[in-house]
């Protein structure tokens, strides 16, 4: 599904900017990752589709897979941590997809995955590292690229929100030589790290943070190439300042961010990145957050 761009003028006021917002939360299953799921599922040959696939994700990416599975008619299997959003969980069974929880902190997704699609032959799909992913997550820069084309204007700047760097690769792609930053989560700033170190670093495992989907300790070599390429830059930003550009997006855009998805505006709003008197672009990434959480944000 198009997302439209969404100008508020209390957004360019708080910040100095002339600020557009890609509003992914108000995608097919709340976050940009359909987009990414639905092109990589689509690709699959009929003899990959028989087997079904395996997925693992603490809910956006798992809940793109299985309306995407759902859709396309193919079996899903989604390793999500015990701890995901209860919403999250919810609404990929909701989708159909079979739920294997898994301990965060002391078993690895990857292993129970790759163990489980080889016993049952089916295609394991992960969350970033794959070119179908990325070029799905590319709609969205395309889009972008179109609607600033059709409107006459060229931003300056693009924030798009990090956890493995599928969307901020597929958005620089998409969008050719507009500059580009990262934003992340402190402690979970791997890729902003790594880019400022010209090398893959990955990050300790900090403990728990709000963005549950930006839980990453390590990039990989696909999407850390694009960005290294184009000259990307990263920033974190802290608890306090995703809780309240939560609380903004709520106010003033009436749209119901999850924290995950609310770096970027947290990163103007803070002014962890200045854009006073700059065209700027920035993702809200997704928009499935338990009430908890979201309550806790906006109080």
């Amino acid at each position: 599904m198009r997302t439209p761009l969404l100008r508020n003028d209390a957004l360019d006021a708080a910040t100095g900017g002339r600020i557009f917002v890609k509003p992914e939360c108000l995608q097919r299953t709340g976050s940009f990752k359909f987009r990414g799921a639905y092109n990589r599922l689509s690709a699959l040959t009929d003899s990959d589709r028989a087997g079904g696939v395996v997925a693992f994700s603490s809910g956006n990416h798992a809940q793109g897979i299985a309306l995407a599975a759902q859709l396309l008619g193919i079996r899903a299997a989604i390793v999500m941590p015990s701890d995901a959003p209860a919403v999250k969980v919810a609404a990929t069974r909701g989708y159909g997809a079979e739920v294997i929880f898994y301990d965060r902190l002391r078993e690895k997704r990857e292993v129970i995955s790759a163990t489980l699609a080889a016993e049952r032959g089916a295609v394991l799909v992960p969350s970033f590292d794959d070119p179908y992913i990325v070029a799905g997550q590319g709609t969205a820069g395309l889009e972008i690229a179109d609607d600033f084309a059709a409107m006459g204007v060229t931003p300056d700047l693009a924030l798009v929100n990090c956890g493995g760097g599928g969307l901020a690769a597929g958005i620089a792609l998409g969008m050719g030589d507009v500059p580009l930053i990262v934003v992340e989560p402190e402690g979970y700033d791997d890729v902003t790290r790594s880019l400022a170190a010209g090398a893959i670093e990955p990050v300790a495992n900090p403990g728990p943070t709000l963005c549950d989907a930006l839980q990453t300790l390590v990039t990989c070599p696909l999407t850390f190439g694009v960005l290294r390429d184009r000259g990307v830059r990263g920033v974190a930003v802290s608890e306090a300042a995703v809780m309240h550009a939560v609380a903004f997006a709520f106010a003033n855009l009436k749209l119901v961010v999850e924290p995950g998805g609310a770096v970027s505006l947290a990163a103007v709003l803070s002014g962890a990145v200045d854009v006073k008197d700059r065209t700027v672009v920035l993702t809200l990434s997704g928009g499935n957050v338990d009430a908890e959480v979201f309550a806790r944000c906006i109080s």
